[in-house]
């Protein structure tokens, strides 16, 4: 049979682990993995890791702001850093506003979506559950191909009590969604905070003062029991140490499903680089804070064991100068409280993962696949479409040099703001060329993808989304809708 395109002789990891062949694509799929398979173009890939497309599923990318507004990162320019970094599909936010309809955000995001390099879906952030949101919208939301809400347990503006997250749980409980956690304490937060400025304690080292461990760990606990009590299925986002980790773990013995990720800045970041003279500080500001870089060894076994089964960027971008969209948008005096949190990194995510996982012994290929691709698409309702290098999967590849060492820097990236945390960082291991759909997208650092070629991806009903159908003494408080307060 002749395919229309056969990545010939690299060590293709599938579910069944490495093997050396050919992969056929036919159209926009795998059509067969062989041996000395025959197709109308070939590309070499002796020598080379071939690897599932990157799925990055934690990216705020062109996020609509209130008003309507624009963020620092375009669909375009955070799609054009994803392809060069290997990422082939990523999921993004749709924001809620006060005082705006979720009907008229979910349609701008659809809207610039249209302007994707990446093949992309969303979740969808509930940031007030009224009645009208969790009795009409999230179901909308659901229509429309949205499986998987986000809440968040701190920030001023964002922020759910736990009254609020459980009207979302059984929400999610009843349409068969997803939900993601932000696990921090806003008033534990709050309270450390107010300490620290009044004892004029404000530079941005203070961040991690701010909420340490224990105030996400707690939090991460409060999520656990509350998904349980609900029985609605959940994702700890940025899991940032062992210790919130243990707390994850305990729940996935008991059965529960619990899935826990975290993110480079947590593997390779800690709290002593916000410690840097002036504001440099604030380019390594996000939240959850890293922490004791002397730690993650420990952190590393949870991923190996597949505690932590997914490894996102949270890409989160601000110029790090500028009077908009910066880090420094609220003054360039403003203490650590007023900065905006969040880093750079959807780019990178997968040459650092690489590099300290595989590169140095602490994770082998199939599993850089499985946290990088495979379970982000499984958890999210995106596999086998996405993910994975077997037949009839999209034909999502990037062709990999594990050899190859190259020194980060901002303009490498290819995302529109002016920094990286880390530039100057060598590592082992480098995308050549990525391949969207079957579609050369990248080779040698080179973009061809061109805006409008991803697709979205809406997602039905899937079983990891769906409660097990085990709640305290047998009674499912979510299965009907609350009464409409009076």
């Amino acid at each position: 049979m002749n395919y229309d395109l056969v990545i010939k002789g690299g060590t293709v990891v599938t579910e069944g682990g490495p093997r050396i062949c050919d992969i056929g694509i036919t159209g926009e799929r795998i059509a067969a993995l062989g041996e000395s398979l025959d197709g109308t173009e070939t590309v070499d890939a002796a020598g080379r890791i071939v690897l599932p497309g990157g799925v990055d599923s934690h990216c705020h990318i062109d996020q609509v702001d209130p008003g309507l507004g624009h963020g620092a990162e375009s669909m375009v320019t955070g799609t054009r850093a994803a392809l060069a970094g290997g990422t082939t599909s990523i999921i993004s936010f749709v924001s809620q506003h006060a005082g705006e309809e979720i009907a008229d955000v979910l349609a701008e995001s659809l809207r610039r979506g249209e302007t994707s390099l990446a093949d992309y879906t969303f979740h969808q952030i509930i940031s007030d559950p009224t009645d009208k949101v969790v009795l009409e919208d999230i179901p909308m939301v659901v229509k429309a191909g949205i499986r998987s809400l986000k809440v968040f347990l701190t920030y001023e503006d964002a922020h759910l009590t736990d009254g609020e997250f459980l009207r979302v749980l059984a929400a999610a409980h009843r349409e068969g969604c997803m939900v993601t956690v932000h696990c921090e304490n806003y008033d534990a937060i709050g309270w450390m905070t107010e300490q620290l400025l009044a004892q004029g304690l404000t530079e941005p080292k203070y961040h991690a003062w701010s909420r340490p461990e224990v105030v996400e760990r707690e939090a991460t606990y409060r999520t656990i029991c509350l998904a349980e009590l609900v029985d609605t299925p959940i994702q700890i986002f940025h899991v940032s140490c062992h210790e919130v980790a243990e707390e994850i773990e305990r729940a996935q013995k008991r059965g529960l499903k619990v899935w826990g990720e975290t993110c480079p800045q947590y593997l390779v970041l800690g709290a002593k680089d916000m410690d840097r003279p002036g504001r440099e500080g604030a380019k390594f500001m996000c939240s959850p804070a890293p922490r004791d870089a002397g730690k993650v060894d420990a952190f590393w076994d949870d991923i190996r064991r597949g505690v932590i089964d997914v490894i996102s960027s949270d890409h989160s971008a601000f110029f790090f100068e500028g009077p908009e969209n910066s880090k420094e948008m609220n003054g360039a005096d403003a203490d650590f409280s007023q900065i905006p949190n969040g880093v750079p990194g959807v780019g990178s995510r997968m040459p650092l993962v690489f590099s300290e996982g595989v590169s140095k012994g602490r994770i082998d290929l199939e599993t850089f696949a499985r946290v990088t691709a495979t379970n982000p698409a499984r958890i999210f309702g995106l596999y086998p479409q996405k993910g994975a290098i077997a037949v009839g999967s999209d034909a999502d590849i990037v062709i990999w040099d594990a050899e190859r060492k190259v020194t980060i820097t901002n303009d490498l990236l290819q995302h529109a703001v002016d920094y990286t945390p880390y530039e100057g960082m060598e590592v082992t291991g480098w995308p050549v060329a990525t391949y969207l759909r079957g579609k050369l997208s990248m080779k040698d650092g080179e973009v061809v993808a061109e805006p409008g070629q991803g697709r979205f991806l809406a997602r039905t009903a899937y079983d990891l989304a769906t409660p097990r159908g085990i709640t305290p003494n047998g009674f499912d408080a979510a299965k009907l809708p609350p009464q409409a307060k009076k």
